[in-house]
């Protein structure tokens, strides 16, 4: 347990900021496995439609420092190229 007083709000802090990152990261993963589940089901449309809505919200993630930048471009990138060969 924090004993100084800095360490207490540090650990308030984390806790804080630990329940954020587990929404957003939840919501991140929640966008893309719409976009999976409509390229799976083959349907075109409602896969664009799902990808144009999940590109903004995995690209703020990566400003963030949710996730790395890298991953970010290669969720777009594999995404992408599968609505492409619908």
């Amino acid at each position: 347990m924090a004993n100084s007083p800095q360490a207490r709000k540090r650990a308030r802090q984390a806790e804080s900021n630990r329940a954020r990152n587990a929404s957003q990261r939840s919501m991140l993963r929640t966008y893309i496995k719409k976009t999976v589940y409509a390229i799976e089901a083959g349907e075109k449309t409602t896969a664009e439609e799902a990808y144009k809505a999940a590109v903004p919200i995995i690209d703020r993630m990566a400003n963030k420092g949710l996730i790395h930048k890298n991953k970010a471009a290669r969720h777009k990138s594999r995404m992408n190229a599968k609505i492409r060969a619908l």
